[in-house]
């Protein structure tokens, strides 16, 4: 089955979003790496309706409907989701920011950030998700029929911190060393020797079960590693 033909499951509320479960290590994946924190705010974007779901839900407020409407559900804390033109963005108020940045080490109102994340390193291919669909970027090397993988971030703590959690991974990934972007920001991709498949199968271990992931960043991976290994389509979906 496609990833495009699959239904996802939606993930259950978490009651406090500071515990260590597969759900908040991606969760807070997906803010670290494009979101914000402000004294009483957090905030994460997303342009995939499934990663939407998935996050509206981990905060137990309303998520999207498949006609792209916003529906009504109790919320576990006080949050709100909405939908622009190409981006849905999910906002949890009150003292969850602070409480972060205290317990994570997030950046906070543009002070610098130390990204304590070893809270989740059980949960570490959800994290990584996390880091990969909201900071990172996947294509197909026409040239050398191989995938690129890399994640760019103004922040290069942030990244140096991807950049230990994927040596710390099983199987393990190599990665380049951080290079400047041209717009003053930062990237670093995994090396030429790194396996992808073998990354592509450890990150999205156990997605379809969970509902934490994108469809489309998550199709992308999968497509390009099957393309890369002369593998049939859908191989890395079975």
């Amino acid at each position: 089955m496609s990833d495009a033909s699959r239904r996802s499951t939606t993930p259950d509320p978490v009651e406090d979003l500071l515990a260590s479960t597969p759900a908040t290590a991606y969760f807070w994946g997906r803010v670290a790496g494009d979101g914000e924190l402000t004294e009483d705010c957090v905030t994460v974007r997303t342009t995939d309706e499934t990663s939407a779901d998935a996050l509206a839900a981990i905060a137990g407020t309303g998520r999207t409907d498949h006609d792209h409407r916003i529906t009504a559900r109790e919320s576990a804390h006080n949050a709100s989701i909405v939908r622009f033109d190409d981006e849905y963005q999910l906002q949890v108020f009150g003292t969850l920011a602070e409480r972060a940045s205290a317990a994570l080490g997030l950046p906070i109102d543009g002070q610098p950030g130390g990204y304590r994340f070893d809270t989740f390193s059980e949960y570490r291919p959800q994290l990584v998700r996390g880091l990969l669909e909201a900071c990172g970027t996947i294509c197909f090397r026409e040239s050398s029929g191989s995938v690129g993988v890399s994640f760019v971030h103004d922040d290069d703590a942030l990244l140096r911190t991807v950049q230990s959690h994927l040596a710390a991974a099983d199987p393990h990934v190599p990665a380049d060393d951080l290079s400047e972007t041209s717009s003053g920001g930062y990237w670093f991709g995994l090396s030429d020797d790194a396996d992808t498949a073998a990354f592509a199968r450890w990150v999205y271990a156990g997605s379809d079960g969970s509902g934490l992931y994108s469809t489309e960043r998550r199709q992308k991976l999968r497509r390009s590693v099957e393309r890369a290994n002369g593998s049939e389509v859908g191989e890395l979906s079975r």
